[in-house]
């Protein structure tokens, strides 16, 4: 049987990925020298919890699911990552164990790059740095805001602010937005610490008050303005 040979990222294949965006081409071919591919298959683990390696891994093409397990086997899902975007950046910085499993939820290639590399990369290039940055506050902002909703809203409240974060990520034109293909209703429950039947539950209740609406596999978000002042006024009263 022929051996098959090795991936290598090409400069081409890095120039989809977000945090790379602007950087000169020579750069692109540097770092692509340094990095390998990496194939991951439905449901392949590519990062374990605990895992001691740094890399940084970048999607350039596929679907990732950044979950966690209790000592109960409950799942929480933290956030979906798609192309263009990267994961292990934590480790890379802080060369720490890992947080959290990094599940693909498709056939998915990715970029891998060294700890050494990507802190070069970040003293290098002060745009690459700046991105970071910016990222790092955003996960904790995002996370504050998760930790307010787990801790004072109820699950019909933290449906509705999950469907509109959704709807934020899936873009908005005329006051909608359609997630196509839409999250099952057990991903959007271990999204929000709940169970299946009560994301279904309300789910339903939105689609009787003319908030969503489920066509085929895709989820309509009809208003979008009108879910935000509602999302909102639950928050200031919480």
């Amino acid at each position: 049987m022929a051996t098959r040979t090795p991936l290598q990222p090409s400069a081409e294949g890095l120039k989809t990925i977000g945090l790379l965006q602007g950087l000169p081409i020579a750069a692109l071919e540097e770092l692509a020298r340094h990095c390998t591919w990496k194939r991951a298959h439905p449901r392949q683990v590519v990062i374990s919890r605990d895992a001691p390696d740094h890399d940084v891994y970048m999607i350039v093409a596929g679907h990732v699911q950044v979950t966690a397990y209790s000592a109960e086997g409950r799942q929480l899902t933290y956030r979906e990552m798609y192309a263009g975007e990267c994961f292990g950046e934590f480790a890379a910085i802080d060369g720490r164990a890992r947080t959290a499993d990094v599940i693909a939820m498709d056939d998915s290639l990715l970029a891998v790059m060294k700890q050494a590399d990507f802190r070069e990369l970040l003293h290098s290039h002060t745009l690459v740095n700046d991105r970071i940055l910016l990222r790092l506050t955003g996960t904790v902002r995002d996370l504050t805001e998760r930790l307010f909703e787990l801790s004072t809203l109820p699950v019909q409240d933290r449906v509705r602010a999950e469907v509109l974060r959704l709807a934020h990520k899936a873009g908005i034109s005329d006051n909608s937005a359609c997630l196509d293909p839409a999250p099952s209703h057990a991903e959007m429950a271990s999204n929000i610490s709940t169970i299946r039947e009560e994301v279904s539950r309300e789910l339903s209740a939105m689609a009787k008050k003319g908030l969503v609406r489920r066509v085929g596999k895709a989820l309509q978000i009809l208003d979008v303005q009108r879910l935000e002042k509602i999302v909102f006024e639950v928050r200031r009263s919480g």
